[in-house]
């Protein structure tokens, strides 16, 4: 990292959709009822909208301050467990469900730096939980109303200008490609660290385009086995497979060459690969009991925020991947993204 921002104030910038994640565990027929994959993410149509009121009213819902990026924010700043390490810029509505994801992000140390939206109601997440694995359904609502305008004000301006680093997910390329590419080239410009995750299967089918405009400034690029096997397919490449994907990415044209991209691919309790430097790496995943896990609902993006909590301190590779193993792990073993109230200990 740059020693431009001396005092580590929101040093790690995230950039994506604030969802107030509706949260129970259902039966698989509620699943087939609405026709959705386990362990999968889409945007909501207009027949899903009905499961948001149906899990509030049959179900024992909890309500979890949501969106892939703000929990990999909220997972970092616990892991760094210094004030103001961390910030955060997505689009809300005018309403209580915004006060209340505000509420939480701030109560967790992230500084928020919402668009409020005076028309759409803020977004909501509907998260399914079935035999501990969970399906997202995302209805943007004001999320979907962030504009470059926005960024380019002079306060936010001011706040992405002192970060040093940035992590922006693929759901946001259905937004705001615009900002994305805005933060990437100021990133790049400056020497700073420019990182992305491919988030969900139908980000690399559907938005192709605009995440491959991002691609030559991204510095990091995060994924699981579902979704690089997605982006292999889509690319055309013979071998779809995590580990030939991985270094297909690695290989993708970069801007800034003087130093390579990374690429990370998590599998779950399958070993973690990464292709730095043109080598292809693996790392263990530390055994989970089965009994321990209470539903894997924001696991990867707290490997993510673990992870991103030691890249922004300068720590080796091994202790990033150690880091982002360990908030995986404690995540797993709560229901959705509750931090817990102790100090890491890893």
């Amino acid at each position: 990292m740059s020693s431009e921002n001396k005092d580590n104030k929101g040093v790690l910038l995230g950039m994506c959709n604030p969802l107030l994640d509706i949260s129970a565990e259902v039966p698989i027929e509620t699943l087939n009822k609405y026709g959705v994959k386990k362990n999968n993410a889409i945007l909501a149509e207009a027949k899903h909208m009905p499961i948001y009121q149906e899990l509030i009213k049959d179900h024992n819902v909890h309500y979890i301050a949501g969106g892939a990026t703000q929990n990999t924010i909220r997972v970092a700043q616990w892991m760094l467990q210094f004030p103001g390490a961390t910030s955060y810029i997505g689009a809300v509505g005018k309403d209580k469900y915004a006060d209340e994801l505000r509420k939480q992000a701030t109560a967790d140390g992230v500084s928020v730096y919402y668009h409020e939206d005076a028309k759409e109601p803020t977004g909501t997440c509907a998260v399914l939980v079935n035999d501990k694995e969970r399906s997202l359904i995302a209805n943007l609502g004001a999320a979907n109303t962030y504009k470059i305008s926005h960024l380019e004000s002079e306060e936010i301006t001011k706040v992405w200008k002192q970060a040093q680093c940035f992590i922006i997910s693929g759901f946001f390329l259905t937004v705001s490609p615009d900002s994305i590419l805005h933060l990437a080239k100021h990133s790049h410009e400056a020497k700073k660290t420019f990182c992305m995750g491919l988030s969900a299967p139908f980000i690399c089918e559907f938005f192709n385009d605009p995440l491959m405009k991002c691609m030559p400034y991204v510095d990091y690029l995060f994924g699981n086995e579902s979704e690089s096997t997605a982006f292999g397919k889509k690319m055309g490449y013979k071998d779809t497979t995590p580990k030939a994907v991985a270094m297909e990415i690695y290989n993708l044209p970069k801007e800034n060459k003087s130093r390579s991209r990374v690429v990370v691919i998590t599998q779950g309790p399958d070993p973690t690969i990464v292709v730095k430097d043109g080598k292809l790496l693996e790392f263990p995943v530390p055994k989970v009991a089965p009994s321990e896990i209470v539903d894997v609902n924001g696991a990867g993006d707290a490997f993510l925020g673990g992870f991103l909590s030691q890249l922004v301190l300068g720590k080796p590779l091994e202790d990033s991947i150690k880091a982002g193993h360990y908030a995986a792990k404690v995540i797993l073993g709560v229901s959705g993204t509750v931090l817990p109230k102790t100090k890491p200990q890893w």
